[in-house]
């Protein structure tokens, strides 16, 4: 029988074997424990301002769900669970990377069409123009 002990090296530093084969085999983290990490600081904060002991509880209670799925040793259900918020989140995530493109580029300025809330982008810097949305036909003026 192998035990797993702490090793000292020669240089001071500790071989963490002991942990690596504790992790052998279980699921680690992916982008719904990454969720749930944020959504755990977000109820601590909240819990902070509050100071409602409920805010806590929840926290913990994701917490623990974190840790559990990290643990896990079922790849599949984990990685189905983690396929499911992925499709949930995607308009979130693609809400976000549209609001970072729109805030870094300088060449452009973004409208909403009024008729069919198509966001359209015109060149900045050309004074007032005519924007026609392409989806509805409706004729805006703006200033660029």
């Amino acid at each position: 029988m192998r035990y797993n002990t702490i090793r000292i090296r020669a240089h001071g530093g500790i071989t963490m074997n002991w942990l690596r084969n504790f992790m052998s085999g279980r699921y680690g983290t992916d982008q719904l424990n990454l969720g749930l990490l944020v959504l755990y600081l977000a109820l601590c904060v909240l819990a902070s301002a509050t100071n409602l002991i409920l805010f806590n509880l929840i926290a913990l209670i994701v917490v623990i769900c974190a840790f559990y799925r990290m643990l896990s040793r079922d790849h599949y259900r984990r990685s189905q669970e983690n396929q499911w918020f992925l499709l949930k989140m995607q308009p979130v995530f693609r809400w976000g990377r549209q609001l970072r493109q729109r805030l870094t580029d300088r060449e452009h300025r973004y409208y909403r069409c009024p008729g069919c809330r198509q966001m359209l982008r015109v060149p900045r810097g050309r004074g007032k123009i005519t924007i026609t949305c392409p989806r509805c036909r409706t004729v805006l003026t703006k200033k660029s």
